[in-house]
């Protein structure tokens, strides 16, 4: 990481916005951006009807997103990294998850910017739990 590169990293219980992530990785040098928005949506493990979810957080959750991000940094030709995950209520629609690299080129661009949300889902400890129609429930990452 270098002092001219911005990272942004957090959970946040308030609606997340893609125009402040491409704001806060916007970079005099960066040629490509890349944009993960992960959203709500109304079925999940091959079951419909999912209504609604929340989402909770491990309270070290944000700190392993921040070592996350600084990591994707260290990329060569990296000059952001946005990565803000919701918690709380959320319904069908609403986004979930957005990520945000800034690259000098698009190849590292889209790299990066895989590799970010792959390795956010797979490792930092964020659970759901979907609420399907009726009264039906599940867990999902625990």
């Amino acid at each position: 990481m270098t002092d001219d590169q911005t990272i942004v990293a957090g959970v946040q219980g308030h609606p997340l916005s893609v125009d402040e992530a491409l704001s806060a990785v916007r970079h005099p040098r960066a040629g490509a951006v890349t944009v993960f928005v992960g959203t709500v949506r109304e079925h999940d493990g091959g079951r419909e009807g999912v209504t609604a979810l929340s989402y909770s957080a491990h309270p070290e959750a944000e700190s392993r997103l921040r070592r996350l991000a600084e990591s994707v940094a260290e990329t060569d030709e990296v000059r952001g990294v946005y990565a803000v995950h919701r918690v709380g209520e959320l319904s069908v629609g609403d986004l979930a998850v957005v990520c945000a690299v800034a690259a000098e080129h698009r190849a590292t661009a889209f790299e990066a910017g895989r590799r970010l949300i792959e390795e956010l889902k797979e490792g930092i400890p964020i659970w759901k739990r979907q609420q399907f129609d009726g009264h039906d429930h599940e867990w999902v990452g625990l």
